[in-house]
């Protein structure tokens, strides 16, 4: 398939730039994936379409505050540094921004000499791996000196960070929010959970992986940047009693589907306890093994996670609800409106 297969107008002014006051009331397009019929409602209704017995699947991960500004020892130039993944012990992957001039051997200072980081190898798109010091505690120190990893289409500073994260996010690692969970409050999982829902919980840690753009032509070349997961044993037993009982599993975003999708790649269906790292590529012709519904967001075109819900819905059916959005004035993308495909 080709890349333009995936691309859809879309005007600047529907990226949302900023969350609404009330997490809930984001809007709603649900999505029948076998008809195309669409219906337009509010977060919050997303009540009335869970049953007893499904299983709802978020991704606890936590956005560091994994952007940090610092100058380069030797001439003081100014660098961006966005932390993607710990590899081991104090050496990180990250993207550098201008990458040309960070070779090996580079040092660079943050925050008044607070931490500094060595570049140790180069890495392709800007990528450098980093071997950081410092004195105390890695993630007090990021805490102190790191911004929100804001994406680049958002062009407004966020006054609280806290609402570029999930209100059940517990497992810090992400250089991205998981941004379908980010539509819940604890008051509309509550209630989720009262009508006789299961709620499970996986991790993965949103890196490069999910955001980085295909830059080939024909997409069945992209190759996808591995991501850290985890299941437990107890969300994988409540996933297996739910397919045995023959409900549904709703998957939360497209880094939960990720996850789900590996793990049951790898176990004929069903889920295990595991950690590991995961660079699945879902796009149309890929048989999907773990969920029966999706929670996402509005994607941008042309970008890995549309190839990933037109796997499940349908390449037309996707960028006819697209176009439907548009012209219904949805608002677009991390801060945007939802989808509920069923």
């Amino acid at each position: 398939m080709k890349l333009e297969d995936f691309d859809y107008y879309l005007p600047d002014e529907l990226i949302a730039q900023t969350p609404l006051q009330d997490r809930a009331a984001s809007r709603l397009m649900v999505l029948n994936k076998q008809t195309g019929e669409i219906e337009h409602k509010i977060f919050s209704d997303i009540i009335h379409y869970l049953n007893p017995g499904d299983c709802l699947v978020l991704n606890d991960t936590k956005v560091m505050p994994a952007r940090l500004f610092g100058m380069k020892e030797d001439t003081n130039a100014h660098v961006e540094v966005l932390l993607l993944k710990q590899i081991e012990g104090d050496k990180w992957e990250t993207l550098v921004k201008p990458a040309k001039r960070i070779k090996p051997g580079t040092v660079i200072s943050f925050g008044g000499g607070k931490l500094h980081a060595k570049c140790i190898d180069t890495l392709e798109y800007g990528g450098r791996i980093f071997e950081f010091q410092y004195d105390g505690i890695f993630y007090e120190t990021l805490d102190e000196l790191g911004e929100m990893p804001l994406p680049p289409y958002i062009k407004k500073r966020l006054d609280d960070a806290d609402r570029y994260q999930t209100v059940y996010a517990r497992e810090i690692g992400s250089a991205a929010a998981p941004t379908a969970g980010l539509h819940f409050t604890e008051k509309l999982l509550a209630d989720i959970k009262n009508k006789g829902v299961h709620i499970a919980f996986i991790t993965l840690h949103v890196g490069l992986g999910t955001f980085r753009p295909v830059n080939v032509e024909s997409i069945e070349e992209h190759e996808m940047h591995a991501e850290f997961y985890h299941m437990t044993e107890e969300t994988a037993n409540l996933l297996n009693e739910v397919k045995k009982n023959g409900r549904r599993i709703i998957s939360v975003g497209t880094t939960s589907t990720r996850t789900l999708e590996t793990i049951a790649a790898r176990h004929n269906g069903s889920f295990v306890a595991e950690s590991g790292w995961t660079d699945i590529f879902i796009y149309p012709g890929f048989q999907f093994k773990a969920i029966d519904c999706l929670i996402t967001n509005f994607h941008l075109p042309k970008s890995t996670l549309i190839m990933l819900v037109s796997a499940l819905a349908g390449r037309e059916h996707i960028l006819h609800a697209y176009e439907t959005a548009v012209k219904e004035c949805y608002r677009f993308f991390s801060f945007g409106d939802a989808m509920f495909i069923h």
